[in-house]
Protein backbone atom coordinates (compact mmCIF):
# COMPACT_ATOMS: atom_id res chain seq x y z
CA UNK A 1 0.00 0.00 0.00
CA UNK A 2 1.46 3.81 -0.69
CA UNK A 3 2.56 5.41 2.46
CA UNK A 4 0.41 8.36 3.70
CA UNK A 5 1.53 11.68 3.25
CA UNK A 6 1.44 11.56 7.16
CA UNK A 7 3.88 8.38 7.76
CA UNK A 8 6.13 9.68 5.51
CA UNK A 9 6.80 12.81 7.83
CA UNK A 10 7.33 10.37 10.05
CA UNK A 11 10.03 8.84 8.45
CA UNK A 12 11.61 12.28 7.43
CA UNK A 13 11.69 13.29 11.09
CA UNK A 14 13.46 9.90 11.81
CA UNK A 15 15.92 10.72 9.31
CA UNK A 16 16.72 14.21 10.08
CA UNK A 17 17.17 12.86 13.67
CA UNK A 18 19.78 10.27 12.37
CA UNK A 19 21.40 12.62 10.12
CA UNK A 20 21.94 15.38 13.03
CA UNK A 21 23.35 12.69 14.96
CA UNK A 22 25.69 11.77 12.37
CA UNK A 23 26.78 15.34 11.53
CA UNK A 24 27.19 15.79 15.20
CA UNK A 25 29.61 12.69 15.12
CA UNK A 26 31.21 14.57 12.27
CA UNK A 27 31.92 17.46 14.33
CA UNK A 28 33.16 15.76 17.07
CA UNK A 29 36.07 13.95 14.84
CA UNK A 30 36.76 17.27 12.65
CA UNK A 31 37.30 18.83 16.67
CA UNK A 32 39.42 16.11 17.05
CA UNK A 33 41.30 16.89 13.85
CA UNK A 34 42.08 20.47 14.66
CA UNK A 35 43.34 19.35 17.99
CA UNK A 36 46.23 17.23 16.25
CA UNK A 37 46.62 19.90 13.81
CA UNK A 38 47.08 22.94 16.26
CA UNK A 39 49.60 20.36 17.95
CA UNK A 40 51.33 20.02 14.67
CA UNK A 41 50.84 23.55 13.74
CA UNK A 42 49.22 22.18 10.39
CA UNK A 43 46.23 24.45 8.44
CA UNK A 44 43.36 24.19 9.04
CA UNK A 45 41.93 24.52 5.76
CA UNK A 46 43.26 21.91 2.96
CA UNK A 47 41.69 22.41 -0.07
CA UNK A 48 43.21 19.47 -1.69
CA UNK A 49 41.93 17.38 1.00
CA UNK A 50 37.87 18.89 0.47
CA UNK A 51 37.94 18.74 -3.33
CA UNK A 52 39.18 14.98 -2.33
CA UNK A 53 36.12 13.71 -0.03
CA UNK A 54 33.74 15.91 -2.74
CA UNK A 55 35.11 14.18 -5.46
CA UNK A 56 34.73 10.54 -3.96
CA UNK A 57 31.24 11.04 -2.79
CA UNK A 58 29.89 11.99 -5.86
CA UNK A 59 31.75 9.05 -7.69
CA UNK A 60 30.12 6.63 -5.12
CA UNK A 61 26.66 8.71 -4.75
CA UNK A 62 24.18 6.09 -6.24
CA UNK A 63 21.29 8.88 -6.54
CA UNK A 64 18.67 10.39 -6.61
CA UNK A 65 20.86 13.70 -5.39
CA UNK A 66 22.38 14.89 -8.05
CA UNK A 67 26.29 15.43 -8.35
CA UNK A 68 25.73 19.15 -7.73
CA UNK A 69 23.65 18.74 -5.23
CA UNK A 70 26.51 16.48 -3.47
CA UNK A 71 28.74 18.98 -3.61
CA UNK A 72 26.68 22.24 -1.67
CA UNK A 73 25.96 19.91 1.06
CA UNK A 74 29.06 18.84 1.98
CA UNK A 75 30.68 22.05 1.34
CA UNK A 76 28.45 23.32 3.60
CA UNK A 77 29.03 20.32 6.29
CA UNK A 78 33.07 20.95 5.78
CA UNK A 79 32.27 24.80 6.55
CA UNK A 80 30.80 24.51 9.53
CA UNK A 81 33.16 21.75 10.94
CA UNK A 82 36.25 23.91 9.72
CA UNK A 83 34.82 26.61 11.70
CA UNK A 84 34.77 24.60 14.84
CA UNK A 85 38.65 24.46 14.56
CA UNK A 86 38.60 28.18 13.42
CA UNK A 87 36.70 30.39 11.32
CA UNK A 88 37.93 31.89 8.30
CA UNK A 89 38.07 35.13 7.15
CA UNK A 90 37.87 35.90 3.68
CA UNK A 91 38.20 39.37 1.61
CA UNK A 92 36.54 39.46 -1.85
CA UNK A 93 34.78 42.69 -3.46
CA UNK A 94 32.56 44.17 -1.23
CA UNK A 95 29.27 45.13 -0.66
CA UNK A 96 27.15 42.07 0.36
CA UNK A 97 25.35 40.61 -2.66
CA UNK A 98 28.61 40.62 -5.23
CA UNK A 99 28.98 37.63 -7.25
CA UNK A 100 32.68 37.70 -5.54
CA UNK A 101 31.02 37.13 -2.30
CA UNK A 102 28.90 34.85 -4.00
CA UNK A 103 31.67 32.74 -5.05
CA UNK A 104 33.51 32.77 -1.65
CA UNK A 105 30.39 31.63 0.15
CA UNK A 106 30.85 28.50 -2.63
CA UNK A 107 33.86 27.70 -2.40
CA UNK A 108 34.13 28.11 1.38
CA UNK A 109 30.92 27.31 2.58
CA UNK A 110 29.14 30.54 4.24
CA UNK A 111 30.47 29.37 8.36
CA UNK A 112 33.17 32.28 7.46
CA UNK A 113 34.00 35.77 8.63
CA UNK A 114 33.26 38.11 5.86
CA UNK A 115 36.17 41.05 5.00
CA UNK A 116 34.28 43.05 2.40
CA UNK A 117 36.85 45.40 0.25
CA UNK A 118 36.16 48.33 -1.64
CA UNK A 119 37.66 47.08 -4.23
CA UNK A 120 40.52 44.35 -5.90
CA UNK A 121 43.36 45.96 -4.91
CA UNK A 122 41.95 45.88 -1.20
CA UNK A 123 41.16 42.04 -1.62
CA UNK A 124 45.15 41.64 -2.45
CA UNK A 125 46.22 44.03 0.56
CA UNK A 126 43.69 42.62 3.55
CA UNK A 127 45.03 39.19 2.60
CA UNK A 128 48.83 40.07 2.73
CA UNK A 129 48.45 41.90 5.61
CA UNK A 130 46.92 38.85 7.64
CA UNK A 131 43.49 41.21 7.85
CA UNK A 132 42.38 38.02 5.66
CA UNK A 133 43.53 34.67 5.94
CA UNK A 134 41.91 34.05 1.91
CA UNK A 135 41.28 36.57 -0.76
CA UNK A 136 38.61 35.90 -3.74
CA UNK A 137 39.20 37.60 -6.84
CA UNK A 138 37.87 37.11 -10.24
CA UNK A 139 40.46 36.39 -12.96
CA UNK A 140 38.57 35.24 -16.25
CA UNK A 141 34.97 35.73 -17.79
CA UNK A 142 33.52 33.51 -20.61
CA UNK A 143 32.80 36.94 -22.55
CA UNK A 144 35.19 39.17 -21.63
CA UNK A 145 38.44 37.72 -21.12
CA UNK A 146 40.65 38.14 -18.80
CA UNK A 147 40.09 40.69 -15.62
CA UNK A 148 43.18 42.90 -16.15
CA UNK A 149 42.86 44.50 -12.89
CA UNK A 150 43.45 40.98 -11.16
CA UNK A 151 45.86 39.66 -13.47
CA UNK A 152 48.18 42.82 -13.00
CA UNK A 153 48.19 42.50 -9.16
CA UNK A 154 49.62 39.02 -9.04
CA UNK A 155 52.28 40.66 -11.02
CA UNK A 156 54.44 41.95 -7.53
CA UNK A 157 51.87 40.19 -5.30
CA UNK A 158 53.46 37.07 -2.28
CA UNK A 159 50.09 35.90 -2.70
CA UNK A 160 49.72 32.79 -4.74
CA UNK A 161 46.99 30.52 -5.77
CA UNK A 162 45.78 27.75 -3.62
CA UNK A 163 41.65 27.04 -5.39
CA UNK A 164 39.85 28.21 -7.92
CA UNK A 165 36.19 28.20 -8.59
CA UNK A 166 33.63 29.25 -11.10
CA UNK A 167 30.25 30.75 -11.35
CA UNK A 168 27.19 31.07 -13.59
CA UNK A 169 26.32 34.67 -13.57
CA UNK A 170 23.18 35.76 -13.93
CA UNK A 171 23.15 39.48 -14.83
CA UNK A 172 19.82 40.89 -13.56
CA UNK A 173 18.77 45.07 -14.17
CA UNK A 174 17.34 45.88 -10.53
CA UNK A 175 15.78 49.21 -9.44
CA UNK A 176 12.80 50.41 -7.40
CA UNK A 177 9.92 49.74 -9.34
CA UNK A 178 9.71 46.69 -12.04
CA UNK A 179 9.28 48.76 -14.49
CA UNK A 180 11.94 49.75 -17.57
CA UNK A 181 10.07 53.34 -17.98
CA UNK A 182 11.61 56.74 -16.57
CA UNK A 183 15.84 55.15 -16.00
CA UNK A 184 18.07 57.56 -16.58
CA UNK A 185 21.18 55.62 -15.12
CA UNK A 186 22.43 52.24 -15.48
CA UNK A 187 25.08 51.56 -12.80
CA UNK A 188 27.59 48.56 -12.16
CA UNK A 189 30.66 47.52 -12.55
CA UNK A 190 32.22 47.77 -16.11
CA UNK A 191 33.01 44.02 -16.62
CA UNK A 192 28.84 43.88 -16.12
CA UNK A 193 28.48 46.84 -18.30
CA UNK A 194 30.44 45.04 -21.14
CA UNK A 195 28.57 42.05 -20.55
CA UNK A 196 25.50 43.09 -21.17
CA UNK A 197 25.57 45.71 -24.08
CA UNK A 198 24.07 44.28 -26.77
CA UNK A 199 20.54 43.88 -23.70
CA UNK A 200 21.45 47.62 -23.17
CA UNK A 201 21.94 49.18 -26.74
CA UNK A 202 18.69 47.36 -27.59
CA UNK A 203 16.62 48.24 -24.93
CA UNK A 204 18.17 51.27 -23.01
CA UNK A 205 19.94 52.64 -25.89
CA UNK A 206 19.96 56.33 -24.98
CA UNK A 207 20.88 55.94 -21.37
CA UNK A 208 23.54 56.58 -19.43
CA UNK A 209 25.78 54.12 -18.57
CA UNK A 210 28.34 54.50 -15.04
CA UNK A 211 30.77 52.28 -13.99
CA UNK A 212 30.95 51.57 -10.31
CA UNK A 213 32.91 49.73 -7.74
CA UNK A 214 31.22 46.44 -7.85
CA UNK A 215 27.17 45.35 -9.04
CA UNK A 216 26.43 45.03 -5.63
CA UNK A 217 27.50 49.24 -5.20
CA UNK A 218 25.55 49.93 -8.17
CA UNK A 219 22.25 48.39 -6.41
CA UNK A 220 22.97 49.76 -3.52
CA UNK A 221 22.86 53.03 -5.54
CA UNK A 222 19.89 52.12 -7.20
CA UNK A 223 17.74 51.99 -4.42
CA UNK A 224 18.43 55.55 -3.78
CA UNK A 225 17.43 57.22 -6.57
CA UNK A 226 14.48 56.27 -8.30
CA UNK A 227 15.48 57.01 -12.00
CA UNK A 228 18.50 54.65 -11.74
CA UNK A 229 18.91 51.12 -12.25
CA UNK A 230 21.76 48.85 -11.06
CA UNK A 231 23.41 45.46 -12.73
CA UNK A 232 23.57 43.08 -10.43
CA UNK A 233 22.26 39.22 -8.84
CA UNK A 234 19.17 38.67 -7.65
CA UNK A 235 20.58 38.15 -4.00
CA UNK A 236 21.67 42.15 -4.50
CA UNK A 237 18.10 42.88 -5.25
CA UNK A 238 16.93 41.31 -1.65
CA UNK A 239 19.54 42.88 -0.16
CA UNK A 240 18.85 46.37 -1.20
CA UNK A 241 14.47 45.62 -1.48
CA UNK A 242 14.67 46.33 -5.77
CA UNK A 243 12.92 44.64 -8.04
CA UNK A 244 13.82 42.90 -10.74
CA UNK A 245 12.81 45.07 -13.69
CA UNK A 246 14.58 42.22 -16.53
CA UNK A 247 16.05 39.20 -15.63
CA UNK A 248 19.27 37.40 -17.16
CA UNK A 249 20.04 40.54 -19.22
CA UNK A 250 23.63 39.20 -20.36
CA UNK A 251 24.31 38.90 -23.77
CA UNK A 252 25.78 35.26 -23.23
CA UNK A 253 23.56 32.95 -21.96
CA UNK A 254 25.93 30.84 -20.19
CA UNK A 255 28.32 33.49 -19.03
CA UNK A 256 30.56 32.21 -16.65
CA UNK A 257 33.34 33.83 -14.42
CA UNK A 258 36.17 32.13 -13.07
CA UNK A 259 37.50 33.15 -9.51
CA UNK A 260 40.90 32.56 -7.26
CA UNK A 261 41.28 31.57 -3.87
CA UNK A 262 44.37 33.11 -2.52
CA UNK A 263 46.71 33.32 0.42
CA UNK A 264 50.34 34.06 1.51
CA UNK A 265 52.24 30.69 1.04
CA UNK A 266 52.87 31.15 4.85
CA UNK A 267 48.89 30.76 5.29
CA UNK A 268 48.55 27.65 2.90
CA UNK A 269 51.22 26.20 1.17
CA UNK A 270 50.72 24.57 -2.18
CA UNK A 271 47.73 21.99 -1.81
CA UNK A 272 49.41 18.37 -2.80
CA UNK A 273 48.03 17.00 -5.98
CA UNK A 274 44.54 15.73 -5.89
CA UNK A 275 44.45 14.40 -9.39
CA UNK A 276 42.78 17.38 -11.32
CA UNK A 277 45.17 20.04 -10.91
CA UNK A 278 46.70 23.32 -12.55
CA UNK A 279 50.12 25.33 -12.01
CA UNK A 280 49.21 28.90 -13.16
CA UNK A 281 52.64 31.36 -14.08
CA UNK A 282 53.93 34.85 -15.13
CA UNK A 283 56.61 34.91 -17.42
CA UNK A 284 58.08 37.13 -20.05
CA UNK A 285 60.54 36.06 -22.41
CA UNK A 286 63.46 38.11 -24.10
CA UNK A 287 61.93 40.22 -27.18
CA UNK A 288 63.78 38.15 -30.36
CA UNK A 289 62.06 36.36 -32.81
CA UNK A 290 60.91 32.87 -32.26
CA UNK A 291 60.77 33.86 -28.15
CA UNK A 292 56.99 33.21 -27.76
CA UNK A 293 57.08 29.91 -29.85
CA UNK A 294 60.00 28.45 -27.17
CA UNK A 295 57.74 28.96 -24.54
CA UNK A 296 55.63 26.51 -26.05
CA UNK A 297 58.31 23.49 -26.74
CA UNK A 298 58.86 22.51 -23.64
CA UNK A 299 55.43 21.57 -22.93
CA UNK A 300 55.33 19.82 -26.08
CA UNK A 301 58.39 18.00 -25.03
CA UNK A 302 56.89 16.46 -22.23
CA UNK A 303 53.59 16.39 -22.88
CA UNK A 304 51.72 18.71 -20.80
CA UNK A 305 48.93 20.69 -21.65
CA UNK A 306 48.36 24.51 -21.77
CA UNK A 307 44.52 25.84 -20.98
CA UNK A 308 45.38 29.45 -21.17
CA UNK A 309 47.81 31.71 -22.67
CA UNK A 310 46.99 35.68 -22.12
CA UNK A 311 49.40 38.26 -22.80
CA UNK A 312 49.66 41.96 -20.68
CA UNK A 313 51.77 44.59 -21.39
CA UNK A 314 54.63 44.87 -18.90
CA UNK A 315 54.34 48.92 -18.86
CA UNK A 316 57.97 49.28 -19.71
CA UNK A 317 57.57 51.12 -23.03
CA UNK A 318 59.34 48.79 -24.87
CA UNK A 319 56.61 46.80 -26.52
CA UNK A 320 57.22 43.78 -23.69
CA UNK A 321 54.82 41.82 -22.61
CA UNK A 322 54.10 39.20 -19.44
CA UNK A 323 51.99 36.23 -20.30
CA UNK A 324 49.82 34.49 -17.65
CA UNK A 325 49.87 30.64 -19.06
CA UNK A 326 47.53 28.26 -17.38
CA UNK A 327 49.04 24.40 -17.43
CA UNK A 328 47.36 20.86 -16.72
CA UNK A 329 48.84 18.89 -13.63
CA UNK A 330 50.86 19.10 -10.55
CA UNK A 331 54.59 19.38 -10.14
CA UNK A 332 55.25 16.78 -8.53
CA UNK A 333 54.72 14.64 -11.68
CA UNK A 334 57.62 14.19 -12.99
CA UNK A 335 56.85 15.39 -16.75
CA UNK A 336 55.13 18.47 -15.17
CA UNK A 337 58.27 19.29 -13.17
CA UNK A 338 60.71 18.64 -15.94
CA UNK A 339 58.55 21.07 -18.39
CA UNK A 340 58.34 23.73 -16.04
CA UNK A 341 62.41 23.45 -15.42
CA UNK A 342 62.76 23.27 -19.27
CA UNK A 343 60.09 26.55 -19.40
CA UNK A 344 62.04 28.86 -16.58
CA UNK A 345 65.59 28.36 -18.57
CA UNK A 346 64.32 30.36 -21.11
CA UNK A 347 62.37 32.48 -19.68
CA UNK A 348 63.80 36.29 -18.42
CA UNK A 349 61.02 36.63 -16.02
CA UNK A 350 59.51 33.21 -14.27
CA UNK A 351 56.83 33.39 -11.09
CA UNK A 352 54.58 30.37 -10.24
CA UNK A 353 51.45 31.80 -9.55
CA UNK A 354 49.84 28.70 -7.50
CA UNK A 355 49.48 25.03 -8.10
CA UNK A 356 45.65 24.08 -7.29
CA UNK A 357 42.93 21.70 -7.91
CA UNK A 358 40.72 22.81 -10.79
CA UNK A 359 37.29 24.44 -9.45
CA UNK A 360 33.71 22.69 -10.96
Amino acid sequence: MAKTLAQLRIQIDAADRELLALLNRRAELANEVGEIKRAEGSPVFRPEREAEVIHGLQSSNPGPLKPGNVASIWREIMSACRALEAPQRIAYLGPSGTFSEEAALRFFGTSIEHVPCVNFDEVFRATAAGTAEFGVVPVENSTEGVVARSLDLFLNSPLHIVGETSLLVRHNLLRQSASLEGIEVVLAHPQALAQCQGWLNTHLPDVERRAVSSNAEGARLAATHPAWAGIASERAGSEFGLHVAAHAIQDDAFNRTRFAVICLPQTLQAPQASGRDCVSLIVSVPNKPGAVHDLLVPLKTHGVSMTRFESRPARSGQWEYFFYVDIQGHPSQPNVAAALKDLQGLCAFYKVLGTYPVGD
